[in-house]
C-alpha cells in the first residue's frame, strides 16, 4: 500500500472516531437535558451506529424537542456522508485493483529475447526497433503504474526490482539473447553484476549518462557501453552550417564510390529559389536524390514545383565527385571569412561536446548554462530573452539548444527564433515526439537522444543487420532483402511501397552501387543498404522481412 493510501487510510478512521465520539456526547446530553431521559453513554452510542448504519433508532424515538431532532438530522447526514467516504477510501480502489489488469511478475515461454531493464523515453524507439523486426523482449519495470500501462498496452513486462537477482530469473535472462540496462548510472552496474549471477554468458548493453562512469560499467561485466549523449553533441555540431563538413561522417562507408550528404542550399547559391524540377540534380550531378527535408518534414520523392531555398535540406548519394560538385552549386558564392560566432545553450554532456567541437573548427562559442561553471561564459536562465540579449545573440550565426527537458527546449527556441530570425536554431530534444512541435517553433534541425539511443541499441545487438547511422535524421542500414529475392527493384516499387530508397546491392560481398533497378533482380542470399525515415524502415521490414 502506498504511503498516501495509507494516509487516507488513517484520516478516514480518524473522522469516525472523531465523529463518534462526539454524536455520542452530544446524544447523551440531549436525551438527559433536552428529553429528560437520561440514559447510559453506551446506549448512546449504540444509537449513534444505528443512525450511522441506517438501522434505525430503537425505544428512543421519536423525539420530542427540536434540538433533539436537529441534532439527529446532522447525526443521519454524517452517517450518509461516511459511508460515501468509505466507498472512496476502500471500495473504489479495491473494484480497480481487482477488475484492472495487473502485470506479471514472471515469463516462463520466452527464449532468445531481449531483456530491458527499465523502460524509457531512450529505449522507446530501441522497443520499436525491436517489434519490426519480430524480435522478443521483456520489460523489467519497477514503477507499479507504469508497468501496469505498458501491460495494458500490449507490451511483455514483469513487474519488479531489476536489480534483483530473483526479478532476473523471473524475466528470463538465462534464456535471454541480451540485456539491456537503461537506468540510472548507479543501478546500471548493479543490474549487469545480478545479470551475470543469473547467465554469465548473456551479452549486458548499459547506456551511460555520465561518460567518466562508463569503466564502472566495465568492471561490472558490461559488453557495452553506450553514450548516446557524446554522439548526440557532436551530431549537433556538425549541423551549424560551414563550421563542419555536411557529409556523412568517414566512419560510415557505404562504399568507396558512394557517399552520403545531407546538404543545405544557402542563400546566393546557384540553386536557391529555383524548382527542384528546373535544377535537373539528377540529370546535371548524376546523383541519386533520396529525398528532402522541408520544416522538419522529410519528402520522397521529391515534387519538381518545389522551390529550393535555404529552409530546404537534401539528401543525395552519388560518387564523391559527383557530391562534391553539387556542394559546390549549392553553397554561396559569397563567403565571410570572419570568425563564425555560436551559442550552445545548456552545458552538460551533450552541449559541452558540441562546444568542444565548434571550437576545434576556429568557431567563437558563446556557452550559457544556469550553473556557473568553467567553460560557461554567460550564466543565466535560457527561458528569459535577456540571457540571450546578454550572450550576444544578435550577432550569432547559430545557436545549438542542448538543454535537457524538451519544454524548455521548445520555449527557448521560440525565443532565439523571437530574437534573431536569421539566426539557425539547432535543437537536441529528448523524445522523438518533441520534434514537430520544435521546428513548428523555428528550429532548423532537431535531433532526439531517444532516436540515436535506439539505433545504437540496434546496431549493438543485431551486428548482422547493421545500422550505419545513429546520428542522422535519416536512417541508414543493412537488410537481407528477404520476400524481395526473385522480383527487381521496379517490379518490386520499393520507394512507392515503404519510403525507403535502395542504395546498394550487396551480393558475394560487393558492393554494387549501379545497378539497373528494371532489369537486376534480387538473389536469396543478398543484401541491401536502404535509407529512410525510422518509420520507412521499419515498413520495409514489415513487407519484406518480419515472419521470415
Amino acid at each position: 500500500m502506498s504511503l498516501w493510501k495509507s494516509r487516507r487510510t488513517g484520516y478516514y478512521l480518524a473522522l469516525v472516531a472523531a465523529t463518534t465520539v462526539i454524536f455520542t456526547l452530544l446524544y447523551n446530553y440531549g436525551m438527559s437535558t433536552w428529553e429528560g431521559r437520561p440514559q447510559p453513554l453506551f446506549r448512546s452510542l449504540e444509537i449513534v451506529f444505528q443512525t450511522y448504519t441506517t438501522t434505525g433508532y430503537g425505544e428512543d424515538a421519536p423525539w420530542q424537542t427540536p434540538q433533539m431532532n436537529l441534532l439527529m438530522i446532522g447525526m443521519q447526514l454524517a452517517g450518509i456522508g461516511l459511508i460515501l467516504t468509505a466507498a472512496d477510501v476502500f471500495a473504489v480502489p479495491w473494484l480497480r485493483n481487482t477488475l484492472s489488469p495487473t502485470p506479471p511478475t514472471a515469463v516462463t515461454d520466452l527464449e532468445d529475447h531481449v531483456v530491458i531493464c527499465e523502460y524509457t523515453s531512450r529505449g522507446e524507439t530501441f522497443v520499436e526497433e525491436l517489434e519490426s523486426r519480430g524480435q522478443a523482449y521483456v520489460i523489467v519495470e519497477s514503477d507499479d503504474e507504469l508497468a501496469t500501462r505498458l501491460h495494458e498496452a500490449g507490451h511483455r513486462v514483469v513487474h519488479g526490482d531489476p536489480e534483483s537477482v530473483e526479478v532476473l530469473e523471473n524475466a528470463g535472462v538465462e534464456r535471454a539473447m541480451a540485456l539491456v540496462a537503461d537506468s540510472s548510472d548507479e543501478s546500471s552496474a548493479s543490474i549487469v553484476l545480478s545479470a551475470r549471477e543469473v547467465n554469465p554468458d548473456v551479452t549486458t548493453v548499459t547506456l551511460v549518462e555520465d561518460v567518466s562512469l562508463a569503466e564502472y560499467h566495465r568492471i561490472a561485466g558490461a559488453d557495452s557501453v553506450l553514450s548516446p549523449r557524446q554522439l548526440l553533441g557532436e551530431s549537433l555540431a556538425h549541423q551549424v552550417p560551414t563550421a563542419v563538413t555536411t557529409a556523412v561522417d568517414d566512419g560510415i562507408e557505404i562504399g568507396n564510390d558512394l557517399e552520403l550528404v545531407e546538404l543545405s542550399i544557402e542563400s546566393g547559391s546557384d540553386l536557391c529559389n529555383r524548382t527542384a524540377g528546373d535544377v535537373r540534380l539528377r540529370d546535371r550531378f548524376a546523383v541519386d536524390i533520396i529525398g528532402v527535408w522541408v520544416d522538419g518534414e522529410f519528402e520522397s520523392p521529391i515534387d519538381p514545383a518545389l522551390e529550393l531555398d535555404d529552409d530546404v535540406r537534401l539528401l543525395v548519394a552519388g560518387e564523391p565527385d559527383r557530391i562534391a560538385a553539387l556542394r559546390e552549386e549549392a553553397t554561396s558564392s559569397v563567403q565571410s571569412f570572419s570568425p563564425q560566432r555560436v551559442l550552445v545553450a545548456g552545458y552538460g554532456e551533450a552541449g559541452a561536446v558540441a562546444a568542444d567541437v565548434l571550437e576545434s573548427t576556429g568557431a567563437e562559442v558563446t556557452v550559457i548554462d544556469r550553473q556557473e561553471s568553467e567553460g560557461v561564459d554567460v550564466v543565466g536562465d535560457a527561458r528569459e530573452p535577456e540571457t540571450f540579449l546578454e550572450a550576444d545573440i544578435e550577432d550569432a550565426s547559430a545557436v545549438i539548444i542542448a538543454v535537457n527537458d524538451d519544454t524548455t527546449a521548445i520555449f527557448t527556441t521560440l525565443i532565439a527564433s523571437d530574437l534573431n530570425p536569421e539566426i539557425d536554431v539547432i535543437v537536441r530534444a529528448n523524445e522523438s515526439k518533441s520534434e514537430g512541435k520544435l521546428y513548428r517553433a523555428g528550429a532548423a534541425y532537431v535531433q532526439s537522444l531517444a532516436t540515436v539511443s535506439g539505433r545504437m541499441l540496434a546496431s549493438t545487438i543485431f551486428e548482422d543487420e547493421s545500422v550505419l547511422t545513429f546520428d542522422k535524421q535519416i536512417d541508414v542500414v543493412r537488410l537481407p532483402v528477404g520476400r524481395l529475392a526473385g522480383r527487381t527493384l521496379t517490379g518490386a516499387d520499393v520507394r512507392a511501397t515503404t519510403g525507403c530508397t535502395v542504395l546498394v546491392v550487396v551480393r558475394d560481398g560487393e558492393l554494387i552501387a549501379e545497378f539497373d533497378p528494371d532489369t537486376l533482380e534480387f538473389d536469396p542470399d543478398d543484401e541491401v543498404i536502404i535509407a529512410g525515415t525510422d518509420e520507412s524502415v521499419r515498413s520495409f521490414e514489415q513487407t519484406y522481412l518480419k515472419n521470415e
